[in-house]
């Protein structure tokens, strides 16, 4: 029996034009539901992922909000983007401006939290939304968030795993965070843990298939060899 990790779609960028009615919405509600469940996670107050934790921290030194800081810190992820050849897209911009607002949203409307058990309800929410939220919001293939794209330039850069860069990136800013002063705890733990299982098991129902992906073999076939008589017509026609 095939496992989910040899039955993961494509989830590379295909480009903005290429079913944009049903991409970007899908995008933007898995961006809002990753922000919701940041502010579940929060609200939880046993713990948050290792980028919360360094927002947490800095809301503590600064007039900002939990989502401002969230685009403040999108911003200088960005920027580090210049040195390591880094294009942002459409998807980039958009994480950073959704998840800003939907956080702010949702600790707005949800209430702190007391008792134990109804925060272990909260935590266990956050988690299970935020996995879906990223098989959504990845699925929709519209490039990686200005985070996700310094982890994979920096793999690409010092050809280091996807896995170790990210390990060290996100242990730097857990440190980070967790000297300002912010929350991290059992709920980091069990995110770390269960966020990516459950986000690869989600992936196949959400990611959009491309239509050269979607084609069958033969049609797929057809298609290639076309692009290659559109490429010799048009160079036959620059060269006159």
């Amino acid at each position: 029996m095939a496992s989910a990790r040899t039955t993961l779609p494509p989830l590379g960028y295909l480009p903005l034009g290429e079913r944009p009615l049903r991409r970007v919405p899908q995008l933007l509600i898995g961006l809002a539901l990753y922000g919701f469940s940041l502010a579940l996670l929060v609200r939880a107050s046993l713990g948050v992922n290792p980028w919360s934790v360094l927002y947490d921290g800095l809301t503590r030194h600064t007039p900002l909000s939990f989502g401002a800081v969230s685009a403040l810190v999108g911003v200088l992820a960005l920027l580090g983007w210049i040195p390591l050849r880094q294009r942002p897209t459409f998807g980039t911009f958009a994480n950073i401006a959704v998840l800003a607002l939907s956080s702010d949203l949702g600790l707005l409307v949800l209430p702190p939290c007391r008792g134990l058990a109804a925060r272990g309800a909260l935590l266990a929410a956050g988690i299970a939304v935020n996995a879906l939220a990223i098989a959504v919001y990845v699925g929709a293939r519209l490039g990686p968030g200005p985070r996700d794209g310094l982890m994979t330039g920096t793999a690409a850069v010092t050809g280091r795993s996807i896995r170790s860069v990210r390990t060290l990136i996100e242990l730097t800013v857990l440190a980070a965070g967790w000297l300002l002063g912010g929350r991290a705890g059992v709920g980091t733990v069990l995110y770390a843990l269960a966020v990516g299982p459950a986000a690869q098991l989600l992936l196949p129902r959400f990611a959009y298939r491309g239509a050269a992906e979607s084609a069958g073999p033969a049609q797929a076939q057809a298609q290639a060899q076309a692009g290659r008589g559109r490429r010799r017509d048009v160079t036959g026609a620059g060269g006159r």
